[in-house]
């Protein structure tokens, strides 16, 4: 069976996930966390990739960002793996690929999901019961975007900086948004889309993505819209 094709927009966000192999995990120590980071940082920089939101989870990691080329994911990706994969095999003594196939990854409409999806990424550890509060797991960007922690892979997106003038107001707001219930059927519509590759939007965003790729690029999913108290 052929690949799916993925496809991409410049200037478009998009939300990357790749797992480990049979859900084996990627990371074993904190060394490997923080390598992981500084390839990702390094690839990041690269390509022109703006990353936006991250969590590093143990079988999996989960991305957002902005790409200035349609390449740009793809090679940033490919980058951490050729760096990645290699050292986990040369410090553990393990052989042959460590992630589940390609990365799945989709494109995000941003007015109306992008703040969605980073919360849905930071809360990855909460709803894994890995920790009680996103501050208290270390390899995600929460504390950069809702507490102000230097982190220099992450870099704010406009519709995290109009949820307040100043930047007290914008993350006040910001940790008010992971605070609200996220329901199941908002959490649903986006592991759909990366896990198919259509884009995570509204009918009209995803007509609007195919008119410019020329292609079909998803089926619409039924269910309720999500439901987003954005007011800073």
């Amino acid at each position: 069976m052929p690949r799916k094709p993925r496809f991409y927009l410049p200037g478009v966000a998009v939300q990357a996930v790749q797992r480990g192999h049979s859900r084996h995990p990627v990371f074993y120590a904190e060394a490997d966390y923080r390598a992981y980071l500084n390839w990702l940082q390094e690839a990041a920089d690269r390509y022109d990739c703006t990353v936006h939101a991250y969590v590093l989870m143990t079988t999996h990691v989960h991305v957002l960002c902005t790409p200035q080329d349609s390449a740009g994911i793809s090679r940033m990706l490919q980058y951490v793996g050729r760096h990645y994969v290699p050292y986990i095999n040369s410090h553990y003594g393990t052989r042959g690929s460590l992630w589940e196939g390609r990365y799945k990854a989709s494109l995000v409409q941003e007015d109306r999901y992008l703040l969605t999806c980073m919360r849905y990424i930071e809360l990855d550890p909460v709803r894994a019961g890995m920790v009680a509060h996103p501050r208290h797991y270390r390899w995600s960007s929460y504390r950069a975007n809702a507490e102000g922690r230097a982190d220099p892979l992450v870099s704010p997106h406009g519709r995290y900086l109009a949820l307040g003038r100043t930047v007290a107001r914008r993350r006040e707001a910001y940790r008010a948004l992971l605070r609200a219930p996220q329901d199941e059927a908002e959490i649903a519509s986006i592991r759909a889309a990366w896990q198919t590759g259509t884009p995570l939007g509204s009918n009209a965003f995803r007509e609007k993505v195919g008119r410019k790729l020329k292609l079909k690029v998803g089926q619409d999913r039924r269910g309720r819209p999500p439901k987003m108290a954005l007011t800073p």
